[in-house]
């Protein structure tokens, strides 16, 4: 799921004009170097991502601002803890408001809601339960400040609430698209059916390049954006040949198709697994026994037996 990783960048930089990076000092196999946080604009800014809960990173964002400087936004593009819990300790020392899609339960697709609601959680990178914006944005919304523009792009698939955010031809993608790793599906938080759907929809706007949510810049978006599709297009075909070959239990198909990945990240790629399942649910390509769950029997529906995945 992880490349190797290069040397760590300086945490405070200039990207292009207008735009500032700055990389919390939290990596680890799900955060790469740290969580980015950006900072848009000049004069009264816009903070994308202020990041997990450390005093250590609010002060570095104060202190990245020039003099004279204030915050005039904060736009969290989804809430694990990685990426929303600063905000509202940023929101009160700022005054600046709280942008977002909705709470860490909003936009959850109806399979998805039901298997919250049946109990299932956890597998991600950990939820921001009390994650509340204090505004919502709407799919396609444009948000203007001082010298500088964003339309928001609800994106659904690593999680229910995920937008990217479009600017200047390039696009904040959180952690739908990163050059270092495919993201992260784990149901009920993330849904594969969603994430394919918003990755050809990003296909579509072909931004300049990706500023994402961990690592660097993506300077070659529809190249990753097709690397992405294909990559889960493999997969699904690698697990419906599991399915073929008798494997009904999600553990030992993901046994059979992650045997390089290191035993730290089998939990991951389990929940990616059931991800995949839950689309070939979706799809009508698989059949599974009650109740819909991990630890549930998968089968290749009767029409798909004996036929090629697509």
């Amino acid at each position: 799921m992880q490349n190797s990783m290069p040397a760590r960048p300086p945490a405070f930089e200039t990207m292009e004009p207008g735009l500032r990076r700055l990389i919390a000092n939290n990596p680890s196999a799900m955060t790469y170097w740290g969580t980015n946080t950006y900072i848009l604009g000049t004069g009264k800014v816009c903070v994308i991502d202020p990041g997990p809960d450390d005093s250590s990173h609010m002060r570095a964002i104060l202190s990245a601002l020039e003099p004279g400087e204030t915050v005039s936004h904060i736009i969290v593009t989804h809430s694990h803890v990685d990426h929303s819990p600063l905000a509202a300790p940023l929101s009160r020392a700022t005054g600046a408001p709280v942008l977002a899609f909705g709470d860490s339960r909003a936009g959850r697709s109806a399979i998805m809601a039901q298997l919250a609601q049946a109990g299932l959680a956890g597998g991600g990178e950990g939820i921001d339960h009390a994650f509340c914006p204090d505004r919502l944005l709407h799919d396609r919304e444009e948000i203007h400040g001082a010298n500088w523009s964003l339309t928001a792009l609800w994106t659904p698939g690593h999680m229910g609430n995920h937008l990217c955010l479009a600017w200047n031809g390039a696009v904040f993608s959180g952690d739908h698209v990163m050059g270092w790793a495919s993201s992260l599906v784990s149901p009920p938080d993330g849904d594969l059916t969603d994430f394919m759907a918003s990755c050809r929809r990003l296909q579509k706007i072909g931004a300049r390049r990706l500023y994402p949510g961990h690592g660097a810049p993506v300077d070659a978006p529809q190249e990753r954006l097709s690397w992405l599709v294909n990559h889960r297009l493999e997969r699904e075909r690698s697990i419906c040949d599991a399915l073929s070959a008798g494997l009904v239990h999600v553990n030992e198909i993901t046994a059979r198709i992650y045997q390089d990945t290191p035993p730290a990240l089998q939990a991951a790629a389990a929940r990616n697994v059931f991800a995949h399942l839950v689309d070939l649910i979706q799809q009508g390509r698989v059949d599974y026994s009650l109740p819909l769950r991990p630890e549930a029997e998968f089968r290749l529906s009767p029409a798909h037996e004996n036929s090629s995945p697509t």
